[in-house]
């Protein structure tokens, strides 16, 4: 019963691939690293800067989700433009997605913060291979089907920060591609409705020179997915340890937070999320491992930058 168990939720997870917007990489640790949710957040930290995350489900069988992404942003000596490099690679089942996407921005500063206008552009690097499937007898739907496929994509996104408060909203992936009926590749379609709209929402607090509170908040939406909304607040402890905690709605998903920051450029950060939902019988934690670091010497110890 349990191999059986087994093997159901392996294809809800290869099957996933139809619907992108479900397999877009997300972290608990959002903050981290905006550029993963937003295009518009590139050059925002003013300092060319480099990301790496790295997150794993545990499951009691093989091909549970893996996922890793590097990001590298910077302004440019024109600093309302900045430019930037993100890549994914994720393996979930059968399938396996490398990502590569270039990033623009156009910076527009006012008297009390900075708008940003963001673009990026690149390919998805999709491989199924169902060949690892074991079934009850030969089948050559699967012993013989290994697939790939290189899918382009592009999205947008606005960014607003200032020293007390950032908000944006983006459109991760604005095409959209759907699987032929014979199953021998992916066509390219255009319908709204498959857009994920992902908008970030956040603000500082200062109990003390010591003590201060970063509630934040990830809404993600698409009109054919269901609504997931991450309520986030990290206490920030000497400007040097953040302690937070984080809710999910629409998924039954809880999330403790520790952060670093090591010194003025490398802040390091781990995540476990623990699903209490049904689902929690077969699905174990997710660890998350996520660092920054800063080039440069433009932070300053005393104003330190939280957005």
């Amino acid at each position: 019963m349990k191999k059986i168990i087994s093997y159901i939720i392996f294809f809800l997870l290869a099957s996933t691939l139809n619907t992108r917007a479900q397999n877009y990489p997300v972290y608990s640790q959002y903050l981290l690293d905006g550029l993963v949710i937003n295009p518009a957040y590139t050059g925002t930290r003013e300092v060319l800067t480099a990301s790496l995350s790295f997150r794993r489900k545990t499951m009691n069988f093989e091909g549970a989700p893996m996922m890793g992404t590097f990001s590298l942003h910077s302004p440019m000596k024109n600093d309302r433009i900045a430019l930037g490099l993100l890549s994914h690679y994720q393996t979930y089942g059968v399938t396996t997605k490398a990502s590569v996407f270039a990033t623009y921005a156009f910076h527009i500063k006012t008297m009390n913060g900075r708008w940003s206008l963001g673009i990026k552009a690149g390919a998805d690097m999709v491989n199924n291979n169902y060949s690892g499937v074991t079934t009850i007898e030969p089948d050559p739907a699967f012993t013989e089907a290994i697939s790939s496929y290189t899918l382009p994509n592009v999205g947008v996104g606005v960014y607003y920060n200032s020293d007390l408060f950032f908000a944006g909203i983006a459109i991760p992936e604005m095409f959209s591609y759907r699987e032929n009926s014979n199953r021998s590749g992916f066509e390219f379609y255009h319908d709204y409705e498959n857009y994920y709209f992902m908008g970030t929402a956040g603000g500082l607090f200062s109990f003390t020179r010591g003590l201060k509170f970063k509630p934040s908040t990830l809404v993600r939406y698409s009109f054919n997915n269901p609504l997931l909304i991450d309520l986030n607040g990290n206490f920030i402890i000497s400007d040097f340890l953040w302690l937070g905690a984080s809710w999910r709605l629409g998924e039954e998903v809880l999330v403790g937070i520790l952060e670093f920051q090591v010194n003025q450029q490398f802040r390091l950060g781990y995540a476990y999320e623990y699903n209490l939902g049904n689902i929690s019988t077969f699905v174990g934690g997710t660890h998350e491992v996520a660092l920054r670091y800063e080039f440069g010497k433009t932070i300053s110890a005393a104003n330190p930058r939280y957005f």
